[in-house]
């Protein structure tokens, strides 16, 4: 690779500055969780903001100017809608201008560059990015599948806050796919003959990793749909019992562990060395990790024969 472009790669872009900032604002807010609650003055805002869910039934009490901001969790649907459309068009977009050889839209390109996006004819590798966008992609649209016909919603709440900041995260997180994309002007510069040229063995590995992960979290979200059903498949309460089977036996939750798991399989895709991508999964990290620490708060609480051999996260660990 050319030194400018390697510089290039260095530079702290718009996108690596919010997923980076995101990444600290979720560390600094896990480290606070875990200090003991006499020593922080208590913000019932605060902590509306980072619960949601059974979390916030089961956290601290909440003043009525909080509960004007509910939003039903049941609305996480909307999340993944947004997502399959809008990253389904950045996937067609990609597609176009790989096999078509159609240039971006004047007003997506330059978006892009607005958010740093790097127009160099090296470094990455067109294939990664169109499987990480496809795999963005196919997670999305079987997550709302599961929304409709898995998952079983209470009468749970979530902050208006996080409502909006779900809808712009995945519009975000396909700009920073597509952004990863080597361009030469308004099209996709390919290295090589033709797009399969550029296969590489990480490409499988993180397709392999990506399909395990995906398998895992679509069981640990019938495990808990389940607890709500009977044998017959239908709804007979909304109550929180305690799961077993899968990787529920390591951690209280192993979805958001597959979740984590799923976007460092799109890191390996990307070569391992994807700066920007790792800031992305730095950020999933930590904020996974908040929101299983905050469950496995409620499960200990709430259950005084809960397995005491469980994690909150990470099997043996955390």
């Amino acid at each position: 690779m050319a030194p400018w472009a390697g510089a290039e790669l260095s530079a702290l872009n718009p996108l690596r500055a919010v997923w980076l900032t995101l990444a600290a604002a979720f560390l600094l807010t896990l480290l606070l969780q875990l200090v003991p609650s006499g020593l922080l003055p208590g913000c019932a805002l605060f902590q509306d903001l980072i619960r949601y869910g059974k979390t916030k039934e089961g956290g601290p009490s909440r003043p009525a100017a909080c509960r004007a901001f509910d939003v039903p969790k049941r609305y996480f649907s909307h999340f993944y809608i947004i997502s399959v459309l809008w990253n389904g068009f950045l996937l067609w977009s990609l597609t176009q201008s790989l096999f078509v050889g159609a240039p971006f839209p004047n007003w997506l390109h330059h978006l892009l560059r607005i958010l740093g996006a790097a127009q160099f004819r090296g470094g990455e590798l067109a294939l990664s990015a169109f499987l990480v966008l496809v795999f963005l992609w196919l997670h999305s649209l079987r997550r709302l599948f599961e929304c409709f016909y898995v998952s079983v919603f209470s009468n749970a709440m979530i902050h208006v806050v996080q409502y909006c900041f779900g809808l712009v995260y995945y519009v975000l997180v396909g700009l920073t796919v597509l952004s990863q994309v080597p361009m030469d002007g308004r099209n996709v510069y390919v290295i090589g003959k033709n797009l399969l040229m550029q296969a590489r063995w990480f490409h499988i590995l993180g397709m392999m990793m990506f399909i395990w992960s995906s398998v895992h979290q679509y069981k640990c979200h019938v495990i808990l749909g389940n607890l709500r059903k009977n044998k017959a498949g239908v709804v007979i309460h909304c109550n929180h019992r305690i799961p077993f089977g899968d990787w529920f036996e390591y951690v209280s939750s192993p979805n958001y562990l597959a979740e984590l798991m799923i976007y460092i399989s799109m890191a390996v895709t990307f070569g391992f060395h994807n700066l920007t991508w790792w800031l992305v999964v730095t950020y999933v990290f930590f904020n996974q990790a908040l929101s299983a620490f905050l469950s496995h708060k409620f499960y200990k609480s709430k259950f005084v024969s809960y397995p005491k051999h469980r994690k909150a996260f990470l099997p043996f660990l955390f």
